[in-house]
């Protein structure tokens, strides 16, 4: 039977505080995602410091989640290149791995929008860039988003996918358009969002200077 924790329901008052709602998750998992080519794959081994995410506050510390770096060698067999931990004290929500062995990770288990919600690692296990919330978002846009006991549902739960160039991630953001388009080689962004009809792009949260989209040109 597939265990799955829940949270209760805390009850706020109306026009005070945003409305939350209870969180369902299903207990982390080892998991495994290949690439398209499937010439690499990575697999995350859970963490067990249950006492760094929100919602588990006196719960024990312990190891971050790691991940092991799986490489296609020329007799078919896949060799362990890299095992490395992860920025995760439990799990990534959702992870990824490019033909060139690059992987990203996003968000934290049981806890979206909180902590490294993007982060980028080389085909060694090195990070290269980390991102947060307040990184990616103004506050007062990232208080809009809808909240749940221990989440703040900042992207869709479906629709990031690394592109057909398997140099850029895509990440959907809401209905309207908006989204992500990360560079994974190195975690730059361009953020881009329809405004008087137009598709509009920041490459910035400081400094937002808006400009039509262009397409990353990244050397192979």
């Amino acid at each position: 039977m597939k265990r799955c924790f829940r949270l209760p329901i805390v009850l706020l008052a109306l026009g005070v505080l945003p409305l939350t709602y209870a969180d369902d998750w299903p207990a982390p998992q080892t998991r495994e995602v290949f690439s398209r080519s499937r010439s690499y794959f990575v697999r995350v081994n859970p963490g067990k410091s249950w006492g760094d995410t929100v919602g588990f506050s006196g719960a024990a510390k312990g190891p971050f989640a790691t991940a092991e770096f799986y490489r296609l060698e020329k007799d078919r067999s896949y060799r362990l290149a890299a095992t490395a931990p992860l920025l995760n004290p439990v799990a990534p929500v959702d992870f990824f791995v490019t033909d060139r062995g690059l992987l990203v990770t996003l968000d934290n288990w049981h806890n979206m929008g909180y902590g490294k919600v993007a982060v980028f690692y080389s085909p060694d296990g090195k990070p290269i860039r980390a991102y947060e919330l307040s990184d990616l978002f103004m506050k007062s846009e990232s208080d809009g988003f809808r909240r749940s006991v221990s989440s703040i549902w900042w992207r869709k739960a479906t629709g990031a996918y690394v592109r057909e160039d398997q140099d850029t991630l895509y990440i959907t953001v809401n209905d309207s358009g908006a989204g992500f388009v990360f560079e994974v080689a190195n975690g730059s962004y361009q953020y881009c969002e329809t405004r008087n009809g137009s598709s509009l792009c920041r490459n910035s949260n400081m400094r937002r200077n808006w400009t039509p989209y262009r397409e990353p040109k990244i050397g192979h």
